[in-house]
């Protein structure tokens, strides 16, 4: 008893894991800011400009080409030079091209359509190493029973990036103008890529806040880096014939295809829920980036409660198959009550709806705790781009579908179907699909 006792009282002596936390939390709320900056201005910028639905969808659309194209490259980045390096990079180049953006209001409407696609191209392709390595890195610093909570945490940073940037950047677009938006969110990025370099490590063996007992508690616990040197060794680069076993494992696709329809969800608030707001609900700019700000409070609370939950089961003694898929199923049945605001035209009800679907995605958002349990440990990087990769293939397809459908129907009901019906298919896919949720193993 009295070892038991010194061990659970050594593994709270110092806490690095949670600072590492709480910088992938600030890290990914402005990245998920910058990917929201058109988003915002959108609805003024594409009136200013003469764009049309049609060319703000593939606008929209710009950044999750690159990022996906990226996906697989950026994992091997992190396998060989690992995060701190990698992320910091992206962290500077992706807010350089963000600032840039805000240039194009000196071209022509033609001009600007192709400079704007081309620099949210920029954009994704900058961000495109950041989740893995989110992943990555909660992996190597968190213990299994922590890891539903750490990756719930900065997952949910995606839906505070709403609560503290849609107004300030609505203000902006309201008070100074749309290119202001861009200038602003840039230069916050640079200062951040330069903390980043200051404050974070690969992993607990290389951090000098790290005391012997919290390295313990971390490498006891399952962490995925556990046992590795990495103050001296080397991270080798994935073996690419890997890949044929990741995608062709039932548990992974299952995964895989879930995790295509979760951000579906994530794309539609990202970029046409602001134009909604403005276009089919009769907002101001100002006021829509204030409303907008209501559901994306509630997904930042089901983001955090989903991983709690999950690791309360956990803890409950259940195994990670139910304490991770219980909390996925619920908040995708609820993310498809959005589908109700087809059939009300009360604003604060459409918003109290939209707040309840937000909750649903954020309680359903635990893809990256998946993704942490199953990864193999040789490609933790890869694995993790890998899911990302088809998980943002529907940054591609979702912005441009809902351009067509709203041009073509001029509505957005057809709109809220589309997203509604895949939270349906993300719930089939994990009770179906998926199965036993297990750490894969690689065969030689």
């Amino acid at each position: 008893m009295q070892i038991s006792l010194s061990a659970s009282s050594g593994a709270t002596s110092s806490r690095a894991r949670f600072g590492i936390l709480a910088m992938l939390f600030v890290v990914t709320v402005l990245n998920y800011a910058d990917r929201a900056t058109v988003g915002v201005a959108g609805p003024v910028l594409s009136k200013e400009l003469g764009i049309s639905s049609v060319q703000m969808g593939f606008i929209f659309s710009a950044f999750s080409w690159s990022y996906v194209a990226g996906q697989l490259p950026g994992g091997w980045l992190l396998d060989r030079f690992g995060a701190k390096k990698v992320y910091a990079w992206s962290i500077l180049l992706w807010s350089l091209f963000t600032m840039l953006q805000g240039a194009v209001h000196y071209f022509d409407a033609a001009t600007a359509v192709i400079a704007l696609f081309a620099l949210r191209f920029m954009v994704g392709l900058a961000e495109s190493p950041s989740f893995p390595a989110n992943g990555r890195m909660v992996a190597a610093w968190f213990p299994v029973a922590e890891r539903g909570t750490a990756s719930a945490i900065f997952n949910s940073a995606q839906y505070f990036a709403t609560v503290m940037f849609a107004p300030i950047m609505a203000w902006i677009v309201h008070a100074l103008g749309w290119q202001d938006v861009f200038y602003f969110m840039g230069a916050l990025g640079v200062v951040l890529s330069l903390v980043w370099l200051k404050t974070m490590h690969n992993s607990p063996l290389e951090h000098p806040g790290v005391s012997a007992s919290e390295r313990q508690h971390i490498e006891s616990g399952g962490a995925l880096l556990a046992g590795q040197d990495a103050r001296t060794a080397k991270p080798a680069g994935p073996k690419l014939a890997y890949l044929k076993q990741l995608l062709t494992n039932r548990m992974l696709l299952g995964v895989y295809i879930a995790q295509y329809c979760v951000n579906t969800l994530t794309y539609f608030f990202l970029t046409w829920f602001p134009v909604y707001l403005v276009k089919e609900r009769g907002m101001t700019v100002l006021n829509a980036g204030l409303v907008a700000a209501v559901p994306a409070i509630c997904g930042f609370a089901g983001g955090v409660l989903g991983g709690v939950v999950s690791d309360w089961l956990l803890r409950r003694g259940h195994s990670v198959t139910l304490a991770r898929k219980v909390p996925i199923v619920v908040g995708m049945l609820l993310s498809t009550s959005m589908i109700a605001c087809n059939y009300v035209d009360l604003q604060w009800l459409v918003v109290a709806i939209m707040a309840l679907a937000f909750f649903g995605k954020g309680l359903g958002a635990l893809g990256w705790a998946v993704v942490s349990d199953t990864s193999p440990k040789e490609i933790a990087g890869l694995s993790g781009a890998m899911f990302n990769t088809f998980g943002n293939i529907a940054g591609i397809t979702t912005p441009i579908v809902i351009g067509y459908i709203v041009q073509t129907t001029h509505s957005f009901n057809g709109a809220l179907v589309f997203v509604g019906v895949h939270a349906v298919i993300a719930v089939v896919s994990y009770v179906l699909v998926v199965g036993e949720i297990k750490r894969v193993q690689l065969k030689a």
